[in-house]
């Protein structure tokens, strides 16, 4: 009897990746893609031209093109100003290009200014000799805002990272003086406003949004952040309930704040039917609950137990996309930090065979 089959997905950065599609299907179990569009400014209209190319040359690697991370939400939006009604309706028009050619998730996340923040891209974990993506809140106290910006532009090995694309950083001095009016009161506002005007249009052509964690999961530079935990996710959820409203559940982002149990979000949010997708990796805390490293996936090298967050995403959300996130960088690869193959095909692995032992244990009874 066949049972419950994973929908295993992988980030693919677009043809200047190093790792290929032609690599990425040979991971055994991988069906799905998560991309995106890079060559467009935050607020402007995804093309259906790029769209149409990248659905092509997934399905040319027998690979399905149905998750999109990220539209990033502009500025204007979250900061609650006029402009904003423009730059939703642009993502409603993004939305629904975007379903035309299959996508079924858009993960975003409605972080203020800077998206997930590390203090070190390649961190050497003494134990094995490999490097991983690293955070540790004393360091970040003597940084600028900008220059942290600079540090992870200089050591991204030549590749632009998620979230620290330069057309959304380029006025970040500017940016930062007008978030001192918005607290997290006010920013909740802004993402009910935002969510109003992008559900209905979710609901219409069947897209769901799942909004990222925080990451780290506390504020940073005196800016606010509302989504690191149960509470935030619970409200965000009721902004505007929806089934298309959902979260994109990161287990590390989620796990940097030692106070959140996770496998007992994925069952409390699975439950609900609110987890767009699931980004499945491990960290270890290293003494401090604000300072941390990004490990393999195996249970034993993190804090997070990954058979408890399998087995209850098996039981509560089986038919979410999950990819594995971030990973080491290890056997001397070079490239994007913390999006490697080696390390991320490695985790798959170690999730697949978590996913067949949950399967078979369930049918026993």
């Amino acid at each position: 009897e066949r049972g419950k089959r994973m929908k295993l997905s992988f980030r693919w950065y677009g043809e200047d990746d190093p790792i290929s599609l032609e690599y990425i299907r040979q991971i055994p179990g991988m069906g799905h893609i998560v991309a995106a569009v890079y060559d467009v400014k935050p607020g402007e209209v995804w093309p259906r031209e790029s769209l149409a190319r990248l659905k092509q040359q997934c399905e040319e690697n027998g690979l399905v093109f149905d998750v999109v991370e990220s539209i990033p939400v502009h500025e204007d939006i979250k900061l609650g100003l006029p402009t904003r009604d423009m730059y939703i309706e642009n993502y409603c028009k993004s939305i629904r290009n975007l379903a035309k050619y299959g996508v079924k998730v858009i993960v975003y996340n409605f972080m203020p200014v800077l998206d997930w923040l590390r203090t070190d891209l390649a961190r050497v974990i003494p134990e094995d000799g490999s490097n991983s993506l690293y955070y540790d809140e004393a360091e970040l106290g003597a940084m600028t805002p900008m220059e942290i910006v600079r540090r992870t532009a200089e050591n991204s090995n030549g590749f632009t990272l998620p979230g620290w694309e330069p057309a959304r950083l380029a006025e970040l001095e500017h940016v930062l003086e007008l978030y001192k009016s918005v607290d997290e009161e006010k920013l909740f506002e802004n993402f009910k406003y935002f969510l109003d005007g992008i559900i209905p249009t979710c609901e219409e052509v069947g897209v769901k949004m799942a909004c990222h964690p925080d990451d780290p999961g506390w504020p940073i530079f005196g800016l606010p952040r509302i989504t690191h935990d149960q509470a935030g996710f619970d409200r965000m959820v009721k902004l505007h309930d929806s089934p298309c409203n959902t979260l994109c559940l990161c287990t590390g982002s989620l796990g940097s704040n030692v106070k959140n149990d996770i496998p007992a979000m994925v069952r409390h949010f699975g439950e609900m039917n609110r987890i767009g997708c699931l980004h499945v990796r491990n960290i270890k805390h290293l003494g401090s609950d604000r300072r941390f490293r990004e490990s393999s996936h195996l249970s034993s090298d993190g804090d997070l137990d990954m058979y408890e967050i399998m087995k209850a995403a098996y039981e509560t959300c089986p038919d979410t996309y999950i990819r594995p996130d971030h990973g080491r960088m290890i056997w001397d690869e070079i490239g994007r930090p913390g999006y490697g193959l080696y390390d991320r095909a490695l985790g798959i692995a170690y999730l697949n065979g978590l996913w067949e032992a949950i399967d078979k244990n369930a049918k026993r009874g």
